[in-house]
This record gives C-alpha cells, sequence and structure tokens, in this order.
C-alpha cells in the first residue's frame, strides 16, 4: 500500500533583527505604495489586539483544505522571529488553526501567523498580542490526513509568498517581499511617512497644500 509523502524542505535564511525592527514600524500601506501597489492582501484580517504590528522571517506551509497534519509538523521549522503563513487555499469551512498552536508559537518566540483560511478561538485570541491574519473565524476544526508541504512557494490572498520572505503585517492587511528588495523599499517608505507625517501637521495646522491638484487635472484633461 503506497502513501503520499510530504515535502518538506528546510527553513530559509532569516532576515536581519535590524532590519525586522526597521519595517516594524513602517505601515503596510506604504510598503505596498512602494512596491507599484502590487502587493498586499485584500480579504485577510486582523484577529489579535488592534495596534501589534508584524515582522518576520517567512516559513511557509501548504496544507490541504480543512487540514492541519503538516501545520503541526511544520511547527519543527519555526525559529524565534518567524511568521507562519499558510496557504489553506482560501476555505473558510473549517479552522487551520487557533488558540493552543497560536499560545504555543509565542511561547517559542515566533514573530505572527498569517492563514488564507479560517482560524478559531477568536475571543481568546482578540486580547493578546501575538500577531494573527485570516480570512475569518468557524467554530468548525480540522482534521488531519495530510499531505502537505513545508516551505515551498505559496500564494496567500493572491499575493505571492517565498520562503525567507519578509513579511509585514498591521491593521490594513499582510505584505510579503524579497529580503533583497528590502533596503530600497526602506529607503522609499521611510520617506514618503516622513512626508505624511508632515502632511498631517499641515492639515491641522491649517496650511494643507493642495495647489498640486489644479497640475493633476490639466495633465488629465480635466481643468476648467
Amino acid at each position: 500500500m503506497s502513501h503520499a509523502r510530504q515535502t518538506r524542505f528546510p527553513s530559509a535564511d532569516q532576515v536581519a533583527p535590524d532590519l525586522l525592527a526597521a519595517f516594524r514600524d513602517l505601515p503596510a500601506a506604504i510598503l505596498s505604495d512602494n512596491l507599484d501597489g502590487l502587493r498586499g492582501t485584500v480579504n485577510l484580517k486582523p484577529f489579535h489586539r488592534p495596534g501589534r504590528r508584524m515582522a518576520g522571517t517567512a516559513v511557509t506551509v501548504r496544507v490541504r483544505q480543512g487540514d492541519n497534519l503538516v501545520l503541526h509538523r511544520a511547527l519543527d521549522y519555526v525559529r524565534p522571529g518567524d511568521v507562519v503563513v499558510v496557504d489553506a487555499g482560501g476555505f473558510a469551512g473549517q479552522a487551520i488553526t487557533g488558540k493552543i498552536m497560536i499560545r504555543y508559537l509565542e511561547t517559542i518566540g515566533a514573530a505572527g501567523l498569517v492563514v488564507d483560511g479560517a482560524i478559531r478561538g477568536g475571543d481568546e485570541i482578540g486580547q493578546r498580542d501575538f500577531p494573527a491574519f485570516a480570512r475569518g473565524l468557524t467554530p468548525r476544526g480540522p482534521y488531519k490526513s495530510g499531505p502537505g508541504e513545508i516551505n515551498v512557494p505559496v500564494v496567500i490572498d493572491g499575493m505571492p509568498v517565498r520562503p525567507g520572505d519578509l513579511v509585514v503585517g498591521d491593521g490594513d492587511g499582510v505584505v510579503a517581499f524579497s529580503p533583497d528588495e528590502a533596503p530600497a523599499v526602506r529607503e522609499r517608505a521611510q520617506a514618503q511617512l516622513a512626508k505624511e507625517v508632515q502632511n498631517v501637521a499641515d492639515v491641522l495646522a491649517g496650511r494643507w497644500d493642495r495647489s498640486w491638484i489644479i497640475e493633476a487635472e490639466r495633465k488629465q484633461g480635466l481643468a476648467d
């Protein structure tokens, strides 16, 4: 009798801690802007306590819909500072994980959990700071049949994620990209953030410059 085997690869090199610290302070929306506005989740929501930001190295998992056997095995591949990224095919009919596994990830120093599917235990998860993103909640639990894949390229809510990618999340959702892109993205994002901070200060002071709208309309042939 033949048995299906799980595909497992070692976890990728981790993103440098100082780089993660820098991205933890940068909003996901600004990072998406500086990745051509093409990267970022649409349907995933944060279920942890509001205000906690996430930045870490992707450990990816692909599971069968409703099945979390390989996700339990993947915990052996998770290091402090990693974000567990689970491609559950967007299926929200059964929870892939919940409060117990999230507590475990918290105790080993993981940086967060991203599930393109459902989780459960939302009442407790919502009171904790550990970053947990998913499509939704359901009381229906998983089965454990396997197989699955660990540390392979996955797609999360339409966004490709590779093992070792830098994964950032906040109240707007999740963005993932290669560490090779990180220095340039950080520089552009920090400049944009500084500009936005100044814009808010100008709004509060009643001196926000909106004159650029006239030129933008002129370029589009919309000027009066």
